[in-house]
């Protein structure tokens, strides 16, 4: 009886499979096929390229690393002798005020003390 079975389901699936094949036709499916292999093949290719540019970048940086962390303590650096600077401006200016408060115009006597031409605007 598990023979007689066996036997049936096998030409039930003979048949469905049969049914399917005349529901598909070849031609399309070979059309599919070539179509699958060129989108795999461009794929690749655009992979081969993604890869070796970011060998290229890696060893770019891996050049200019150095230079960016030298330059980036010398900007920090120099921030923090500019702060110096002003803060030791700052403290001065106050003394000076201070000392002769008529030393440093006021916003309206600058504008009237300089009479350069304004290089930005058009004239």
């Amino acid at each position: 009886m598990a023979e007689s079975e066996e036997e049936s389901r096998r030409a039930a699936s003979k048949e469905v499979s049969r049914e399917l094949k005349t529901l598909i036709n070849g031609d399309d499916l070979d059309s599919l096929k070539q179509l699958q292999y060129l989108i795999l093949g461009r794929l690749q290719d655009s992979n081969a390229v993604m890869s070796h540019f970011n060998e290229y970048s890696e060893n770019c940086f891996a050049e200019v690393a150095g230079d960016f962390s030298r330059n980036t303590r010398l900007l920090k650096s120099m921030t923090l002798d500019l702060d110096y600077i002003f803060q030791k401006l700052r403290s001065m200016k106050a003394k000076i005020l201070a000392t002769y408060p008529d030393a440093f115009p006021d916003e309206s006597t600058i504008e009237a003390l300089d009479r350069r031409p304004d290089l930005e605007m058009p004239q």
